[in-house]
């Protein structure tokens, strides 16, 4: 077995991986097989990252022959024993489940089920759409982030290499097969700042300025809109923008607007206990039965659920789950809600976070399942 380990002087990682766990708890892995499953091949390389509390350390350990296989998955498990946190890419699909699968081989046990995983890949490829991405392999982040590879190669053509540097045992094949994983963990440092716009989803956000805006849309409506305005913890890579249900956002560097549509019309709210309430079908209202006891039985019904509301005409903005109540809604089978834009809410700046957090969170998940 080989072992390398290269100190990365004066390396600054330009994202906060705080976020994720203190950095002496992360480790960054990446593995190079000859194959797609554990059981028809080889794992000849396992490469980390870590920090040792003065700075990031790359680690390699490589099987210079078949037979050294098991040493290297054992020193792996070994040293990954100090670390609470795992980061890779697409590991979820193809790394962890190779190494599961070895360690099931040789009879050990996976050291791996203990740690907290992080799949980079996973976090980013929602929004591969809305970013242009043609798709979300590490090689093409890259390219899109303007990093740059000394290594040449990909992991299919480094398989050949493997098998013939396993026979003569050629000083450049190995260095051609330790580069490789180190611009693949390297790659992986430096595609970091794409966890901005995971983070921007997932918030939360902080609005700094709310206000109404009114425009002339296309077929020459005057139409209203509220207008939020939030900071982004972290700068994103970037400016992205979409938009889902008449709402829309853009962002650059550390700021985002929110544009939400304003509706003035009538809506009704539905009371959830509808059995303590009477329906009077002339005026299309609910009562409840202490008011509604009154009423002539001819003039009343016993309420359903789909009729038990009260109308109301005002002005209001869309949400897509309760989170400020009450609720309004066009009729009872609608899944679009609504709450009042009342004076007192206006003056609400952190409810607007909270809702404009709701807001390009809903977006997001639109915009990745399309």
């Amino acid at each position: 077995m080989k072992k390398r380990e290269i100190f990365l002087s004066d390396y600054k990682l330009s994202y906060p991986i705080e976020k994720i766990a203190d950095p002496k708890d992360i480790l960054f892995v990446d593995i190079e097989t000859t194959g797609f499953t554990a059981k028809g091949s080889a794992l000849y390389l396992i490469g980390c990252v870590w920090n040792n509390g003065k700075g990031y350390v790359i680690t390699q350990f490589m099987a210079d022959t078949y037979e050294s296989e098991k040493d290297v998955l054992s020193a792996f498990f070994t040293f990954s024993s100090s670390f609470k946190v795992l980061v890779h890419f697409n590991g979820n699909n193809f790394d962890i489940p190779f190494l599961k699968e070895k360690a099931k081989q040789y009879k050990m046990e996976n050291a791996l089920e203990r740690l907290e995983g992080v799949d980079l890949y996973r976090r980013i490829n929602p929004y591969k759409s809305m970013l242009r991405l043609p798709n979300c392999k590490q090689k093409t982040i890259e390219k899109f982030l303007g990093i740059h590879r000394e290594d040449p190669y990909s992991g299919g053509d480094l398989i050949g290499v493997y098998h013939a540097y396993v026979k003569d045992h050629d000083p450049e094949k190995e260095n051609d097969l330790f580069l490789h994983n180190r611009d693949d963990l390297l790659g992986m440092l430096a595609i970091l700042p794409m966890l901005n716009y995971f983070d921007l989803f997932a918030g939360p956000l902080t609005v700094v300025a709310a206000s109404a805006n009114t425009y002339t849309d296309v077929h020459g409506k005057e139409c209203k809109e509220l207008v939020l305005t939030a900071k982004i913890p972290s700068g994103i890579p970037t400016p992205i923008s979409g938009s889902a249900k008449g709402c829309y956002f853009s962002a650059k560097d550390e700021e985002v607007v929110i544009k939400v549509p304003i509706y003035e019309k009538e809506l009704k709210y539905f009371y959830s206990n509808f059995k303590d309430y009477y329906y009077l079908p002339e005026e299309d209202v609910a009562l409840h039965k202490s008011v509604a006891g009154f009423v002539d039985k001819a003039h009343r019904t016993p309420a359903k659920a789909s009729n038990c509301y009260t109308r109301r005409i005002s002005t209001y903005i869309p949400e897509w789950e309760p989170i400020i109540t009450p609720f309004f809604k066009k009729d009872y089978l609608s899944k679009d809600m609504y709450f009042e834009l009342t004076d007192e809410i206006k003056k609400n700046r952190e409810l607007f976070s909270g809702y404009a957090t709701h807001i390009l969170t809903y977006i997001g998940l639109g915009q990745g399942q399309a």
